[in-house]
């Protein structure tokens, strides 16, 4: 699309109230909540009842029906019928005409946006086109959820596709380049640029050729991470690597391009053989020299897995029925068990410091930038924090739930064990006994540390020494899990 066309494009969007809570507001709480859940009719039905310039829109770019010429040319006053199906943005057949782009209104909680991508197999018929640019999915919200959002002066995403994550980035980022192999990626990211105002260096390349010799103070990717033969039938989805070498090349190499004190996240999925996934992704991260927590949010069984990216493409049942066999034959040949999803975050040690690698499993809460950058504080905590120090801070334990679970037995309930959860934080939980319980109900940043453990040694009549020995790993699991943290 022409800048120009661009510009009038938005202005007609802009004016016809084709926002996020205008959407809403006119299709209704039922209809707008039953849309989200990818039920479509009682959108359509909405927009019938409701009519007009901003009806017409969302009939076109969110539910993928067919208009009048009429309806459209009222709706695009500035941009107009012709210019827009001249440059690709609808189809017009003489006596309908339907959206060849997916654009809609997206918010971060504070501002308004306008993103263009292709339409998806679920409002259009037949397979997608092998450089299809995939619109706002849960991948690019996960991701854009787990970001810190602090001040940055130059920041990159790798892997644009329509500029998900340059769209959020532009709030806090001075510079931003962004790239892609697809050239009808960089094509629909421009527009989704302009359309919003910001200015992003698009380049396009693999990996990290474009930015050869580059470093960056922020770098998100959400790449082409299904793990496959591969082949690269999607852009989107088929990176042309086998397995997930894709996903592993990022995680190697993406050390090279951070400044120091630099922070990466990588949106990735990973093979799995056997009982464990741990062991492959800290493979990845061995020769990083990186600070990193990996949190696998999801693993899923083979059929599952390549049943849910063939119902992604639209393919026709033969067709997919003959590529999923491919790839489950693929799958058994190498030994997969099960393909893990999730986030791995990384951030640039501080010098002589070293490199600290956490993995672990956590499918209750969802990861936010506020939660990393917590973490990777907590982390740093420890590391500069030696026994003697904890010994004398005075800590806080945050706002946390007990919970106990009984069994009966001969005398009546019988607690088996017991947990110390904090609500809201990922992984937040730790076994307790009755000491780190009365612990943790005692820690309220009033005395230190040390004479706590000393009142509680009185009380039980063991050895102070001893007590603080065998609690003081129990106190920092406590810290690095967010449960107890110094006061003041």
């Amino acid at each position: 699309m022409t800048p120009d066309l661009v510009d009038a494009l938005g202005a007609d969007l802009r004016a016809a109230g084709y926002t996020v809570d205008g959407v809403a507001d006119l299709l209704g709480a039922d209809a707008h909540a039953a849309l989200g859940r990818g039920v479509w009719w009682p959108a359509l039905r909405a927009c019938d009842a409701a009519g007009g310039p901003l009806a017409t829109l969302v009939r076109l770019f969110l539910l993928g029906a067919q208009e009048t010429p009429e309806r459209v040319a009222a709706a695009f006053p500035s941009a107009g019928l012709a210019a827009l199906t001249a440059e690709g943005v609808l189809q017009d057949t003489g006596d309908t005409v339907r959206a060849i782009l997916d654009i809609r209104p997206h918010s971060d909680g504070a501002r308004d946006f306008l993103v263009v991508s292709d339409q998806d197999a679920a409002v259009r018929s037949g397979p997608v086109q092998p450089d299809q640019v995939l619109g706002i999915g849960g991948a690019s919200m996960s991701l854009a959820r787990a970001v810190v959002r602090t001040p940055a002066r130059r920041a990159l995403d790798l892997g644009t596709g329509c500029g998900i994550q340059a769209l959020h980035l532009d709030a806090h980022c001075t510079e931003i380049v962004a790239t892609d192999t697809n050239e009808r990626a960089l094509t629909l990211a421009a527009a989704t640029a302009r359309l919003n105002g910001m200015t992003w260096d698009l380049r396009r390349g693999s990996l990290f050729e474009p930015v050869s010799g580059e470093r960056f103070d922020l770098i998100v990717s959400n790449p082409p991470f299904v793990v496959g033969v591969g082949s690269q039938d999607y852009i989107y989805r088929d990176s042309g690597m086998a397995g997930d070498a894709l996903c592993r090349t990022i995680v190697e190499q993406i050390g090279d391009h951070l400044n120091p004190g630099g922070t990466a996240f990588v949106m990735a999925n990973w093979i799995v053989q056997g009982e464990d996934w741990r062991p492959r992704v800290q493979g990845w991260l061995a020769g990083t020299g990186l600070h990193a927590w990996v949190v696998q949010r999801e693993l899923a069984d083979p059929v599952s897995y390549v049943s849910l990216w063939l119902a992604d493409a639209g393919e026709e049942p033969e067709q997919a029925a003959a590529r999923g066999g491919a790839w489950l034959d693929w799958f058994a040949e190498q030994g997969v068990t099960g393909i893990g999803m999730g986030l791995i975050a990384l951030r640039v040690p501080r010098p002589g410091e070293e490199a600290e690698q956490t993995c672990e499993e956590i499918l209750d809460e969802p990861v936010t930038g506020a939660e990393v950058d917590a973490f990777f504080a907590r982390r740093a905590y420890l590391r500069d924090t030696t026994d003697a120090d904890l010994l004398a801070a005075r800590l806080s334990t945050a706002p946390v739930i007990l919970e106990e679970r009984s069994l009966p037995g001969p005398e009546g309930w019988q607690q088996v064990s017991a947990a110390v959860r904090r609500p809201g934080g990922p992984a937040a939980v730790i076994g307790v006994d009755d000491v780190l319980r009365a612990l943790l109900a005692g820690c309220r940043g009033e005395v230190p540390l040390g004479t706590l453990l000393q009142l509680l040694a009185t009380h039980h009549g063991v050895d102070a020494d001893a007590l603080a020995e065998a609690a003081l790993p129990e106190i920092r699991e406590a810290i690095g899990r967010g449960i107890l943290y110094q006061a003041g």
